[in-house]
């Protein structure tokens, strides 16, 4: 992979999506998320910064990372369930197998979501996202069952399974000894046995 500026012989700029997440995370630990202007992140990875927005539309959209590609390998993570698994089942597993990412990416998964979920001014862009996740597993179960997508059941498990992940999130992000995928088995059982018990129900 190569990048840099216009040369004088007309040669276009060229970087990567990975490039910038890369430099933008180094910017982001030395100054800042608010702190770091688009212009310093396009002079970091060499590029102009309307080259910049051929890859991202907004600083915003950097922490997401490739989010269209995202979603489309979890869309395909929960097509491959077997159909014969229980439906709360096969949700659970493709939220763990989702959230699965390599020991050395960069940047790091847990640098990623600190960003994400601990920075004020992501909030209301963050919410943008969660909704486009949520819509993957909403299409799943209306699949499955047989129902409009927008229907009271698909919308339900799609905003539990965010609020599941959310939590796991949180609790990971506070203690880096827990293991995200247990955490999330963890928080699945948690509230099978809240909604089993009698007095929650009163």
């Amino acid at each position: 992979m190569t990048h840099g500026r216009r040369s004088p012989a007309g040669r276009p700029e060229v970087t990567s999506h990975a490039e910038i997440e890369r430099v933008a995370f180094q910017l982001f630990a030395a100054r800042g998320f608010e702190g770091t202007p688009l212009e310093a992140i396009a002079e970091g990875v060499g590029v102009s910064r309307r080259t910049l927005f051929r890859y991202f539309a907004s600083k915003n959209d950097i922490p997401w990372g490739r989010f269209d590609r995202t979603l489309e390998h979890f869309r395909e993570l929960l097509a491959v369930m077997p159909e014969d698994l229980p439906l709360e089942e096969a949700v659970h597993r493709g939220v763990v197998a989702f959230n699965r990412f390599p020991d050395d990416a960069d940047p790091g998964h847990r640098e990623r979501m600190r960003l994400i979920l601990e920075t004020p001014t992501l909030q209301a862009h963050s919410v943008l996202r969660y909704r486009q996740w949520r819509r993957v597993i909403q299409e799943y179960v209306a699949e499955r069952r047989a129902e409009r997508v927008d229907d009271l059941v698909p919308r339900l498990v799609g905003h539990v399974s965010l609020g599941v992940a959310i939590a796991a999130y949180e609790q990971w992000l506070e203690d880096e000894s827990l293991g995200l995928e247990r955490l999330l088995g963890d928080l699945r059982d948690a509230l099978r046995l809240y909604l089993a018990d009698p007095c929650c129900r009163e």
